[in-house]
């Protein structure tokens, strides 16, 4: 039996309200088939299955809002009968003690507990409503929550709800990451001069942007520095194997979401810009899937086009670094011995102090500023 739960889509994020299936019991399915729709701050997104099987019994319905980790549906594996399983009773949750009730976030439990809030008592005050993150936040600052009793007099925008939900999880960061910075100028006329001349050639479509040529030296350089790579969860850094680079994007409407290359540091330059460009799209169009928003293990934050010099950013938690990076400034450089101008980019590390240090951070920096010494924009 295959459980399909609700996804977390990133620390910002406590639960969603379902939407749609787009599947029906009985039906075969693949890894990656996209089988229902749910809404959070970011929008609407696809929900990918994981993998293979057949579909049994769909739990969640349209319109209900669901918690991170709550049962969405149950799938038949492999030489399971999928019928047996659609008939079998669902399994009845432990119901919760008079007062209590368990409509409460994986995530709101864990910062109720790291900040002393009782969950259950603000369970109980919040009645039917998911206790979320932000009504964690607002319980140890003092401030009343938002209680079903009284009515709203407005609700909040979409973009209003994105920054609440934006702003708990870095509120989280400060409170759970000892943060540390360490930052560096990075002379970049060999890779623009190379990527200048890729480009020259091809079509406007096969073009390479520069942040393709600065996420590719990233990817390649925290291999370096693995324990920059990872997640704290559980009390302990888990390394990853493979460089899941999240982009910082900015969208339209306002806020923000954090879309995942995957397996950055194994793709050329040209697919590295395709991956991009895929998922910048289907994040600024509003048609995100589940895998875009997973498994990120360090993000990027370029504010360059934005006219940011230095960017020293808050760590998206789990995660344990963010590399923050400027735009192009022309400047005086020492370059073989004499003063040029040249462009050059400021870079900055931010890093978990639980994991790293600034001799890491560091060294990172000097991996980068090796890779975008290169004068191949796409070996």
């Amino acid at each position: 039996m295959i459980e399909l739960r609700m996804p977390s889509f990133g620390a910002d994020m406590d639960a969603a309200r379902f939407v749609q299936w787009q599947v029906k019991p009985g039906q075969a399915l693949k890894r990656g088939d996209v089988v229902a729709v749910v809404e959070t701050q970011k929008g609407a997104i696809d929900v990918e299955l994981w993998q293979d099987g057949t579909m049994a019994r769909l739990i969640a319905q349209p319109g209900q809002q669901i918690p991170v980790g709550d049962v969405l549906a149950v799938l038949a594996g492999e030489g399971e009968d999928w019928q047996a399983l659609a008939a079998a009773p669902p399994a009845t949750p432990p119901q919760p003690a008079a007062g209590q009730r368990s409509r409460v976030s994986p995530a709101a439990r864990q910062r109720a507990q790291a900040l002393g809030v009782n969950i259950e008592a603000l369970a109980a005050q919040l009645g039917e409503q998911v206790v979320t993150l932000a009504d964690v936040e607002r319980a140890a600052a003092g401030t009343p929550a938002a209680s079903t009793a009284t009515p709203a007099t407005m609700p909040p925008s979409r973009a209003e709800a994105m920054r609440s939900a934006i702003g708990a999880a870095m509120v989280r960061s400060w409170h759970e990451i000892p943060h540390y910075h360490v930052g560096c100028e990075i002379v970049v006329e060999a890779p623009l001069r190379a990527l200048e001349a890729f480009n020259r050639d091809r079509p406007v479509n096969e073009r390479v942007l520069f942040a393709a040529v600065l996420l590719r030296a990233v990817a390649q350089a925290v291999a370096e520095t693995p324990t920059l790579n990872g997640r704290f969860e559980g009390g302990h850094f888990q390394p990853a194997e493979a460089v899941h680079l999240g982009v910082v994007t900015s969208l339209r409407g306002g806020g923000l979401v954090v879309p995942t290359v995957h397996d950055a540091q194994r793709l050329s330059l040209p697919e590295l810009m395709a991956a991009l460009r895929a998922v910048l799209e289907r994040a600024r169009s509003g048609q995100l899937r589940s895998s875009d928003l997973a498994d990120s293990t360090l993000s990027v934050s370029h504010l360059g086009e934005l006219g940011a010099e230095s960017v020293m950013g808050v760590i998206y938690p789990p995660q344990v670094a963010l590399v923050g990076l400027g735009r192009v400034v022309l400047r005086p450089a020492v370059v073989d011995g004499q003063v040029v101008a040249a462009r050059t980019l400021r870079a900055t590390l931010s890093g978990d102090h639980r994991v790293s240090d600034g001799l890491v951070g560091s060294r990172f920096l000097a991996a980068l500023t090796a890779r975008l010494a290169s004068t191949e924009p796409a070996p």
